[in-house]
Parts: structure tokens; C-alpha cells; sequence
């Protein structure tokens, strides 16, 4: 995935002033990346859980998922870790559950998903996992009028920063990348930046071609610093 460092993203700024609205999380935000296929081995869990889950759920007191998401969960150190937080009193991490949605916004939310689902390897009528949780998320919480997805799924990206070209109803829907939040904690010391440093190499800057397009981490820094210069007040 390319970084972008060209111009501030409207919502992570909102989410610096605010850090207290709900964002609904995509499952890879959850799942520990494997990109065995360019380096030595996967991420664990624990290590995982210590430098970004931990302290997302820390830095943020209303995180969700969609119902259709927690079927992504297939390893049971983050379905445990999930469910904890979930079933927690109170509750750490909302579900969002298409049952609770009214008649009309039933309806509602079938349009959209009927825009969006053409756009992904997901199809309503086999009711397939591929890109289902993305699909069921983004089409709830535009009903819903909820702001924030945040992903590191290239095309769920697009999906909402190109909703006016690709007419996918989600225009009212922001995109939170995990780039973003990785400078979220770097910037409000959340989690060790070493441990940081070492996340945002392995998800952006690991292939020839990642080192091509994206800058490395002291780059990327200074670059989001500029940014978002209100954060360094």
C-alpha cells in the first residue's frame, strides 16, 4: 500500500481532537500481518497485541467491528483477545449488528451494498468471506451516519476516497489508514516508537518496490509532522 504524505487526512485530525468517537475497525486491524512471502517470518500475536492492539484499544475508548468481521476471526489468541473486550463490563469494543437496524434503514443499507459489492471479490448471493466483513461494515455504518473505517485493505480505501467516482454511497464515510494511526501513537507516545518503527517497516517498507514509492520512517515522521503541525503544539 502507498503512503500518503502529500496532503492531511481531515479525519486523523478530527481523531487528534477528539480521540473519544467511535472508528470501526476492519479485521486486519485486529490480525496480526503475515508477509512471510518478503520476510524471515509472520508477526505474532503477543508482539502484535504489545505494539499496536494494546494501545489502540488504550488510545481509543470506542472502537467496533461489524458482526460479519468477528468471522474473520480464525485464531484463537484474537478471538479470545476480542472477545474479552467485547463481553467486558463495560464493554471495550461495540458490535455492530444488522439486526438492529430499523426497516428503513434495512433497506438503505441493501442499496449501498448492492453499489459496493460489484466493486469486491464479494458476492451477496453465495455469500462468500471474501471481502464480506469490509462490505457489511462500510454499508452499516453509512446508515448509521458513523464516521470513521479504518483499514489497511487498499480497496476498501478506495472504495470510500473515490465513493463520488465509483458511486458507492459512502461519501459521508472517512477512511482511517493504519499508517495514520501508527503516527497517532508515535505523536502521543502510545506505544515504544522503536517498536513503532519496526511495524511501520513491515507493513510499508519491506518490498524493493514499498522502498520505492514510500518514504522510510524517519521521512514519513517528518513528513506527517508537517502535516499535522497542530500535534507538535
Amino acid at each position: 500500500m502507498k503512503v500518503d504524505i502529500t496532503s492531511p487526512n481531515p479525519a486523523l485530525e478530527s481523531i487528534f481532537s477528539n480521540p473519544n468517537q467511535i472508528i470501526t475497525l476492519d479485521a486486519n486491524f485486529l490480525i496480526p500481518p503475515d508477509r512471510s512471502k518478503y520476510a524471515k517470518r509472520a508477526f505474532d500475536f503477543q508482539i502484535f497485541k504489545r505494539i499496536w492492539i494494546d494501545p489502540i484499544f488504550k488510545a481509543f475508548p470506542n472502537l467496533a467491528i461489524h458482526e460479519a468481521v468477528y468471522g474473520e476471526f480464525h485464531s484463537t489468541a484474537v478471538k479470545d483477545y476480542v472477545d474479552t473486550n467485547i463481553y467486558s463490563v463495560p464493554p471495550q469494543l461495540l458490535v455492530h449488528k444488522d439486526s438492529s437496524l430499523s426497516s428503513e434503514e434495512q433497506m438503505l443499507r441493501d442499496s449501498i451494498e448492492e453499489k459496493i459489492y460489484p466493486l469486491t471479490k464479494y458476492d451477496p448471493t453465495l455469500d462468500n468471506r471474501d471481502d464480506r466483513g469490509e462490505v457489511k461494515s462500510l454499508a452499516y455504518i453509512a446508515v448509521k451516519g458513523l464516521l470513521y473505517f479504518a483499514a489497511h485493505d487498499s480497496n476498501a480505501i478506495q472504495l470510500i476516497e473515490k465513493a463520488e467516482e465509483w458511486e458507492t454511497g459512502l461519501d459521508n464515510v472517512n477512511a482511517i489508514k493504519m499508517y495514520e494511526l501508527i503516527f497517532y501513537l508515535y505523536k502521543t507516545n502510545g506505544s515504544d516508537k522503536k517498536d513503532l518503527r519496526i511495524l511501520y517497516k513491515y507493513q510499508y517498507y519491506l518490498t524493493k518496490y514499498e522502498k520505492e514509492i514510500n518514504p522510510e520512517w524517519g521521512q514519513f515522521i517528518e513528513a506527517m509532522e508537517a502535516l499535522y503541525p497542530v500535534v507538535n503544539k
